[in-house]
């Protein structure tokens, strides 16, 4: 299933010039990781605070793009300039799922929104996210498959944050959009343990 992950390699080209000036700052890997990480938490906690602040939830899509890119940064520091390490790659994958959490479980705390299935849906991400790493132990690739991974997350949570911090009041199209998003974090959650599962018995 298609994924905006797929367009992560022509991301990474675009930030190719501003990797290499943070080689040469002497910015690692994990620092980029733990920024992004203690940034994304920041945020989320503020959000927290005042659900209700449309200068912090039109933040949140600002910093989720952001984010996006020094994910991107971190992995090809990593691997194309040796940084590569088991603490990096624990961070990576624990800071992602901090980050998803921190960042999108205060619109529980918005009235008008079901707050369940915002808490399901994070629950949901950890789940693909943990699946994902999973299938290394069986034999196979970490898997990123679709519809509604990391990326897919960020857009479409984005998406809400923008509409909310513009002024719309949250009611059925909110509502729906999580139903929607719950459908596709189950399909995604079945697909990656899937393709997980073919790759082996082709191996």
């Amino acid at each position: 299933m298609p994924s905006i992950y797929d367009l992560k390699p022509r991301f990474q080209q675009l930030l190719r010039p501003l990797n290499t000036s943070l080689v040469r700052l002497g910015v690692t890997a994990n620092m980029v990781t733990l920024v992004t990480m203690f940034l994304s938490v920041l945020l989320g906690v503020l959000v927290a605070l005042q659900p209700y602040s449309s200068v912090l939830l039109l933040s949140v899509p600002i910093w989720l793009f952001v984010r996006m890119a020094f994910n991107a940064i971190d992995g090809m520091l990593a691997r194309e300039h040796n940084m590569t390490s088991r603490l990096g790659a624990v961070l990576n994958e624990m800071g992602d799922v901090i980050s998803d959490a921190a960042l999108y479980l205060p619109l529980a705390l918005i009235v008008g929104i079901v707050p369940w299935l915002v808490v399901i849906i994070v629950l949901m991400a950890v789940l693909i996210e943990m699946i994902g790493v999973v299938a290394i132990q069986i034999g196979a690739s970490r898997r990123y498959d679709g519809p509604f991974g990391k990326s897919d997350r960020a857009f479409v949570f984005g998406v809400l944050f923008l509409l909310l911090g513009l002024g719309l009041s949250p009611g059925w199209w909110s509502n729906g959009l999580l139903w929607a998003m719950l459908v596709a974090s189950v399909l995604t959650l079945i697909n990656r343990g899937r393709r997980a599962l073919e790759e082996t018995d082709v191996r």
